[in-house]
Order: C-alpha cells, then sequence, then structure tokens
C-alpha cells in the first residue's frame, strides 16, 4: 500500500465486535479485576483470537476502557464550560453530568477505578480542566481552598461516597435521585472548601 492511499475504514463488524468486547470487559473486570482476556472473550460469545486481534493484551483493553470513560468525562466538562461559565454555574452543571455518568457507566467506573487507585484514572486533560474550575472558583471567592490538586481530591472523595448512598437516604432529601446527588456533592464540597453554596 502506497504512503497516499488511505487506511481502510473498520468493518461495521469489526466495530460491533470492539463494543461486544468492552461490554464484556465492563462485567467480568467488575467482578474480577485479574481476569484474563479468554474470559473476557467467552463473556462476549466471541472466538479467543478474535478478541486478540483487536486487543494485543490485557493492558490494550483496560486502556480502551479508559479512553472510552475519559471522553465522557471531557464531553462534560466541554458541556459545562468550565473555563467561560459563572465557576459555581459549571460546577453544578459538571456535578449533574458526572453523576450521570457514573450511574449509567457503572460498570465502566467501578472497573477502571479499581485498575487506576486514586483519582489517578482520570485523563491528564481532564484533571487540568477539574483543577482550572476550582482555580476559577478559587479567585471567584467562591472557596478558600487555595489548592486545585486538593480540591480535585477532595471532590472525587465525597463523589464517590455520595454516588454510594442508597436511593432514599436521608442526606438525600426529597426530590429527583439525581438532582439530590447533584446538591448534596456541591454543597458538601463547597463547604469543605471553605465556600458557600449555590446561591
Amino acid at each position: 500500500m502506497s504512503a497516499s492511499t488511505p487506511p481502510r475504514p473498520v468493518r461495521a463488524d469489526a466495530e460491533r465486535n470492539v463494543t461486544r468486547i468492552l461490554e464484556a470487559a465492563k462485567v467480568v473486570l467488575a467482578d474480577d479485576p485479574t481476569a484474563s482476556l479468554e474470559r473476557i472473550a467467552d463473556e462476549a460469545g466471541l472466538a479467543r483470537a478474535t478478541v486478540h486481534r483487536r486487543f494485543a493484551c490485557r493492558k490494550a483493553l483496560l486502556d480502551a476502557l479508559f479512553a472510552q470513560l475519559n471522553e465522557q468525562y471531557l464531553h462534560a466538562l466541554d458541556e459545562a464550560k468550565v473555563e467561560t461559565a459563572p465557576p459555581l454555574v459549571a460546577l453544578h452543571r459538571v456535578t449533574e453530568l458526572v453523576i450521570g455518568i457514573k450511574f449509567s457507566h457503572r460498570l465502566a467506573v467501578d472497573v477502571v477505578s479499581r485498575v487506576h487507585n486514586g483519582h489517578s484514572f482520570l485523563g491528564d486533560e481532564v484533571v487540568e480542566r477539574a483543577e482550572l474550575l476550582f482555580s476559577r472558583l478559587h479567585a471567584a471567592g467562591a472557596i478558600t481552598a487555595a489548592s486545585p490538586s486538593w480540591c480535585l481530591r477532595l471532590y472525587l472523595a465525597v463523589l464517590d461516597a455520595v454516588h454510594q448512598l442508597p436511593a432514599g437516604a436521608p442526606e438525600l432529601g426529597e426530590g429527583d435521585d439525581a438532582a439530590a446527588r447533584t446538591r448534596l456533592q456541591v454543597s458538601t464540597v463547597l463547604g469543605a472548601l471553605g465556600g458557600r453554596g449555590p446561591q
């Protein structure tokens, strides 16, 4: 193939196989983070050679799950306009979206979180943009904590606790579950960082 020949597009069935493999990986690895590619192939209902053709090793598969989840977080940061929206508005909106991701992609979040301990499961761009939001909150006087890295670590710790609350927990109060979790997350984080809640 010459240098000017464009690469062949991935066939539709190959794309479907990748989707099946990633979905199977979420199920299997949520149960057993050390599971082999062979076990994931069995869960996907595909030949082991098919899985190995798409993902040469376990790390390649985990990297694909990591990238998929980080794309969701980047989309949330884009939609919340963390660089330009009023910082308290952006914090509320990104929290609302991230809580949605944690519930709609629960298995992926669990798998990636187990494999990457701490907030290192977030890609560099996600961390950089999230920390920028906390810098903006500090500059606007909405929080007194000055270290964006510390703010993000605290945010993620609270997010995990809020996510683990059972539906109807007294901490959530009344109303829509997602909205209640968002309110609890934002008010707890702002309070812990020396800030004020949404007005």
